[in-house]
Parts: C-alpha cells; structure tokens; sequence
C-alpha cells in the first residue's frame, strides 16, 4: 500500500463529490434560486423581517447572490458594501442573526442541499457575525433604529 492509495480508495468508496462549493450547489441558477426563497421566508419571519423594513429588497437579493456566488468559489462579484458598513446601526441581536441563519438552513433544506454543502456554507456566513450584529442578546422581532441608513437602490 503507498501512502496515498488508502486513502483515494475511501474516499472513491464514500463518493466524495469534487469541485467548488459553487459547482455542488448547482451553479449561479441554484444560488439565486435559494437566495429568492430565503428572501421570501425571511420576509414572513417576524424575528428578522423588521431589519429589512428599509432595505431595498432588489438590492439586497442581487447583492445575497453575489456574494453567496463569490464565497462559494464561482464566478461572481460581490460589490456591495463590507458587512460591517452595511449593517452599522441596524441594532442586529445575536438572536436574529441566529434566527437568519435558521431560515437559510431551512431553505437549504427545503432545496435538498446536502448536509456537507449545508455546513460548508454556513461556515463561510458565520465568520461575519461579528461584522453583523451589535447587541448581546438572544431577542427577536426588534424594531430598525431610526439611525439606520439603507444603501440606495442599484
């Protein structure tokens, strides 16, 4: 036995699939698919949906595309503003961050993602909680400061 072959004849066995997170979650059409549906739940969800009372919602979904695109290793820009300066004022909890990522598990499911695919990107989105959320609680459902400035329309 070489010291490699072991270890490529498990992995043949246990079908790993190869590529980039963009090409096992389908492609840029997968992404939007995704990206529209958890717009539509997160608009419904009365834990997170008074962030986005501002928001341009077409801009906000070209831009969740983007940057889901980008992250996942495919071929799109994410040109939108750094999470931080996006989210500065919103007075985002630690709850309704959790309650966001929530509602993408959910779609992802809703989608059949696998659970590796699942996991794989919502480790990429974990990471910016701290550049999201500005107040240490596990409340839901609080209402936008008024100190919150939108980014204009595209």
């Amino acid at each position: 036995m070489g010291a490699g072959r072991p270890l490529v004849t498990r992995t043949q066995e246990v079908g790993t699939v190869e590529g980039s997170l963009y090409e096992r979650l389908g492609g840029v059409e997968a992404i939007t698919a995704v990206a529209r549906a958890f717009d539509d739940r997160a608009g419904k969800d009365g834990r997170i949906n008074q962030k986005f009372a501002r928001t341009n919602l077409d801009r906000l979904a070209k831009e969740f595309i983007d940057q889901l695109c980008q992250d996942t290793g495919g071929p799109c820009t994410y040109t939108g503003l750094s999470m931080k300066k996006s989210h500065t004022n919103m007075g985002v909890t630690n709850g309704e961050f959790d309650a966001f990522m929530e509602d993408l598990a959910a779609v992802l499911d809703d989608f059949k993602v696998g659970k590796a695919e699942q996991d794989e990107l919502l480790n990429l989105l974990r990471p910016m909680r701290d550049d999201i959320v500005e107040i240490d609680s596990s409340q839901v459902g609080t209402p936008l400061p008024s100190a919150f400035a939108p980014a204009p329309p595209l």
